[in-house]
C-alpha cells in the first residue's frame, strides 16, 4: 500500500465546502430547500421527479412495467431533475422528498396527492396499489422483499462507497478503493450464488426484487457503470450475467431506463416522458441509425 499523510480527525468536525470534488457544489450537511421552486404537474395520475441513474431507472422500469400488463391507472409524467445543478434543493421537491433525493413520487389519483420518497417505497407502493404486481405471496413474498432491502442496504458500498473513490474522489485512495471494490465482489458473489439456484431473485417470476437489483448490479457487470468491468472482472460472475442479459430484453426495461436519461447515445435518451407515444417521437438524430450503435 502506499503511504499517505496520516490525518488526525479534529474534535470537532467543520464543514469544508470545496473539499467534495466533482460533487462540492451540491453537497452539504444540511437539509431543507434552498430556493423556492414549484414543481411541474402534467395530466397523469403520477407525477415522477427524477433522473435515470440506477434508483431513477428501478421507479421508470416499474411504472412501464405496469402499462405493459395494460393497467392504464399507472400512466405517468416523468419529469427531469438536473441533480447536478441542485434542482432537488427547490421547495417543491423537497416538499415530496424531504430527503432531497431522486426519485420523487406523487400520486394524484385520489382527492388528496400522496407522496412517495425512497425507490424502495415506491416499488412496493406501487406493486400494492395495482393487485400485488411483480409482488409474489407466501414465502416468495418473503423472499421478494428481502431482496429488495438487501438492494436498498447493499447499493451505497456500490455507489458512495466503491463508485465515489474509483470515479469521483478527487484523490485515488488506495485503502478506500480496495476495501469497497473487495465488498463490491463479496455482493456480486452473492447474488450469484442466489442466481445459480433460481431463475430470478424471488424465485421463478421476475419481481421488484429484480427491478431494484437489475439497474445497479446488472449495469455494474455490462461495465456500464463507473466503467470498472475489467477492474472488478465481472466476468467471473456468470449467473449474474444471464440474468442481466434476460432482463435487459424485456420491452418495459428498454423503455423505462430511457426515461430522464440525459447521457449516451440519443437513441438511449428521453428527457422527459409524457405520453407513451413519446418513445416513438424521436429526433433525426435518434432515427439514425450509427447513433443506435
Amino acid at each position: 500500500m502506499n503511504e499517505t499523510t496520516p490525518y488526525t480527525p479534529p474534535t470537532v468536525w467543520t464543514w469544508n465546502k470545496g473539499g467534495g470534488g466533482r460533487f462540492a457544489n451540491i453537497n452539504r450537511p444540511i437539509a431543507g430547500p434552498t430556493h423556492d421552486k414549484d414543481l411541474p404537474v402534467g395530466r397523469h395520475p403520477f407525477q415522477l421527479y427524477s433522473l435515470a441513474t440506477p434508483n431513477g431507472v428501478k421507479v421508470t422500469v416499474m411504472l412501464e412495467e405496469l402499462l405493459h400488463l395494460g393497467h392504464s391507472g399507472a400512466e405517468y409524467d416523468a419529469w427531469l431533475i438536473k441533480i447536478n445543478e441542485g434542482e432537488q434543493f427547490g421547495s417543491g421537491f423537497v416538499a415530496v422528498n424531504p430527503n432531497s433525493k431522486i426519485p420523487a413520487l406523487l400520486d394524484r389519483s385520489g382527492p388528496t396527492p400522496v407522496r412517495v420518497f425512497e425507490s424502495g417505497a415506491m416499488l412496493i407502493y406501487l406493486a400494492e396499489k395495482f393487485g400485488s404486481a411483480f409482488l409474489p405471496t407466501g414465502a416468495d413474498r418473503a423472499e421478494c422483499l428481502s431482496w429488495l432491502f438487501w438492494q436498498m442496504g447493499s447499493a451505497p458500498f456500490l455507489g458512495g462507497g466503491f463508485g465515489h473513490f474509483y470515479a469521483y474522489a478527487p484523490l485515488k485512495i488506495e485503502y478506500a478503493i480496495d476495501r469497497y471494490a473487495m465488498e463490491v465482489k463479496r455482493q456480486l458473489d452473492v447474488l450469484d450464488r442466489r442466481l445459480a439456484e433460481s431463475r430470478y431473485l424471488a424465485g421463478d417470476d421476475y419481481s421488484i426484487a429484480d427491478m431494484a437489483v437489475w439497474p445497479w448490479y446488472g449495469t455494474l457487470v455490462k461495465s456500464q457503470l463507473y466503467e470498472a468491468g475489467e477492474f472488478l472482472q465481472v466476468q467471473e460472475y456468470k449467473n449474474v450475467l444471464r440474468w442481466t442479459d434476460e432482463i435487459a430484453k424485456r420491452p418495459a426495461v428498454q423503455r423505462g431506463r430511457m426515461v430522464n436519461r440525459t447521457w449516451g447515445q440519443p437513441a438511449s435518451q428521453l428527457h422527459e416522458r409524457h405520453a407513451a407515444a413519446d418513445f416513438d417521437s424521436q429526433t433525426q438524430d435518434k432515427l439514425d441509425p450509427k447513433a443506435a450503435g
